[in-house]
């Protein structure tokens, strides 16, 4: 079942001006539900530019965003309605953090949708779970707190308000391999246990194999391909050819074949490596 659908979308920056640049160009994408989706392409792909308008953040030049299938935009003064349906993580989103405490801050989504103060405060409680905060932070400043903790704080902000669709631009830019294994622990946990289905974008191919079941890539503002991951990935010279890769334990499982070790075309996790290496020479899979 669809959950999210892209319909013959176009968006145009500066429209009629000297300045005028086409950022998506008659775009179809179908997001499908309790499924992680990860958005791949390089900068300029037009991959910022479709996620904020999955929660009506911009508006198409043409073409609709449908959810469940309804065009959001078909009342724009309920847009509103979408955005708690439908949230947005930003890249950076800890420079977006302004109330007194960390509580406060995870709290303004939800506070804004009309609940009372204990279900506000259950809400906070279980988003800090997803991201790893300790409930010891919640009264202290979010401007006290290290990078890290500011983005986990940001990003609970959103998931307190519990979206059906959870929507991150590169939420583990700048982060250590601990903190990114950690936030994105974090989001899986969430769609889960929540039933959401997530949307990630990201530049690194070896997050989008670990953690997504399918896959969007982006080219020039186009849909360049899109399915499940296994799909994706084996396509290799395709994604090659608009400068994109895949994970760096695929091409040594590639490279392995030339000597006449052969794991498998869908190893793209350095798990999944291992285990078929144990299989391959005799050992217990783990």
């Amino acid at each position: 079942m669809s959950v999210l659908k892209i319909e013959n979308v176009s968006y145009v920056y500066g429209p009629k001006t000297p300045f005028e640049v086409t950022a998506l160009k008659d775009v179809n994408i179908q997001i499908n539900e309790n499924r992680i989706t990860g958005i791949i392409g390089h900068t300029g792909s037009g991959k910022s530019t479709l996620v904020q308008m999955f929660n009506g953040l911009i508006r198409p030049t043409s073409g609709r965003i449908l959810l469940d299938g309804e065009d959001i935009w078909e009342k724009p003064k309920e847009i509103g309605k979408v955005r708690f349906r439908v949230g947005l993580v930003m890249q950076y989103p800890e420079y977006q953090l302004f109330e007194e405490t960390v509580r406060k801050d995870i709290a303004y989504g939800p506070s804004n949708m009309g609940l009372d103060e204990a279900q506000i405060q259950e809400r906070v409680l279980r988003a800090i779970e997803f991201v790893g905060l300790e409930k010891s932070m919640l009264d202290k400043s979010p401007f006290d707190l290290s990078g890290g903790q500011k983005r986990r704080a940001a990003i609970a902000g959103v998931m307190a308000m519990e979206p059906e669709i959870l929507v991150l631009d590169e939420p583990a830019a700048g982060l250590d391999p601990a903190g990114r294994s950690s936030i994105f622990k974090g989001i899986v946990r969430y769609a889960k246990e929540r039933g959401a289905s997530v949307i990630i974008v990201s530049h690194s191919m070896e997050d989008m194999a670990r953690y997504c079941d399918d896959l969007i890539v982006m080219n020039n503002g186009e849909l360049f391909m899109a399915g499940d991951k296994n799909e994706i990935f084996s396509k290799g010279e395709e994604l090659k050819s608009i400068g994109l890769d895949v994970p760096q334990i695929t091409e040594f499982v590639l490279e392995l074949e030339k000597y006449g070790i052969y794991l498998g075309r869908d190893i793209y996790t350095v798990e999944a490596a291992y285990n078929a290496l144990l299989k391959l020479f005799g050992g217990d899979i783990v």
